[in-house]
């Protein structure tokens, strides 16, 4: 009862705060930058649109809910790749490690790069262009979490943000904290919160922002280089509230000694008040099979998604994705292979997510979910 009480008290005090500082600011719709945040690279999640934050564990926590990379008891390698927008030319590329270092404590790393491929350079004087340039964006996440029972896992996480070209570019540094709470009679009823992106404002500078102005009136002919300076911009910020409910189909079919079942169906729902952008609002399920076959699929609501002539997101609402996880010999590492696919408004042809994951050592019952 002490820690339900705790946990419960802790829940609140989250939420509280979170409703009444980030509720979002509808008049603002459009004013944040750094994008990128709210991108989510792993295939896994995105296969429910991330709707998975109340039991997300292992590598994929980190871009979802910070709290489930404690649920994860083993040493993890995960890369994935994400076609943009099929036929932009955008493409996301994610490199990450997780490590538990004892007592319930994991770290993560998470490096994620977006290329956008060679856009055609042009100014005042060259219309048609002069060659090209080649936007980069880069984040470097480095999280912990906690496992402070079988029922809390809390953490936190910080990203450098980095967007640039050859002559501009902008620095910042976005926070990020998540609690995650296990209940039920099989431990099958989950709920997650997690607030991201809190962090500095950002600006754009550089050498991209001179004007050569001709100072004709006192000197004709001669010229100084003036520096138009950009505005502030804000961190895309978020508060994601998820619930998720575990059915065992099977039971008398066990996979392991863990007493999992052969099927298990996993139905789920999220909550995401955006602090610049419309709120969401979906459902999802997952089902799996013997822990080495996975499918599902989600559908996320927002406002005026049903109209493709005043919607504000590229998304139709829809998305889908399985995986398939095995372990290398008797006591070799684990490996799965995510994938996803979320349709899009045209022209474009959809979001493609691929993910390769690496496990070593001992594997607990979350981190095959």
């Amino acid at each position: 009862m002490k820690k339900i009480s705790n946990s419960t008290i802790l829940a609140i005090c989250a939420l509280g705060i979170s409703f009444t500082s980030f509720a979002g600011n509808k008049d603002r719709i459009g004013q944040s930058g750094a994008p990128e945040l709210i991108i989510n690279p792993w295939a896994r999640s995105t296969g429910v649109f991330g709707m998975n934050g109340a039991y997300v564990s292992g590598l994929e926590a980190m871009k979802c809910n910070i709290a489930g990379l404690a649920a994860d008891s083993t040493t993890e390698v995960g890369l994935s790749h994400g076609v943009y927008l099929s036929g932009s030319g955008v493409n996301i590329n994610n490199l990450a490690v997780a490590q538990n270092i004892g007592n319930g404590n994991v770290i993560g790393l998470n490096i994620m790069s977006m290329s956008f491929g060679d856009i055609p350079a042009t100014d005042y004087f060259n219309p048609d262009g002069y060659g090209t340039y080649h936007p980069q964006y880069l984040n470097v996440q480095l999280g912990f979490a906690r496992q402070f029972s079988t029922h809390i896992n809390a953490g936190a996480a910080a990203t450098y943000v980095s967007e640039q070209i050859s002559n501009i570019n902008a620095l910042g540094l976005a926070f990020e904290g998540g609690i995650q709470y296990i209940t039920g009679k099989k431990d099958n009823f989950h709920l997650g919160v997690t607030l991201r992106n809190l962090g500095t404002n950002m600006r754009f500078s550089g050498t991209g922002f001179a004007v050569n102005a001709e100072q004709s009136q006192s000197s004709p002919g001669y010229t100084i280089s003036v520096n138009a300076p950009s505005d502030k911009f804000s961190m895309p910020t978020y508060l994601n509230l998820a619930a998720s409910y575990d059915f065992y189909l099977d039971e008398n079919h066990l996979v392991s000694a863990d007493s999992t079942p052969m099927h298990k169906l996993t139905v789920m729902g999220s909550f995401t008040s955006n602090s610049f952008i419309n709120d969401y609002i979906g459902v999802g399920a997952e089902y799996t099979y013997k822990n080495m076959f996975s499918l599902r699929a989600a559908y996320r609501y927002e406002k005026g998604i049903g109209n493709s002539e005043t919607t504000n997101t590229m998304y139709v609402g829809l998305s889908a994705g399985a995986t398939v996880q095995t372990r290398i010999g008797a006591t070799g590492p684990g490996l799965a292979i995510d994938y996803s696919y979320r349709p899009t408004q045209r022209p474009a042809n959809g979001v493609h997510m691929i993910s390769l994951r690496f496990t070593r050592g001992a594997s607990s019952k979350k981190s095959d979910d």
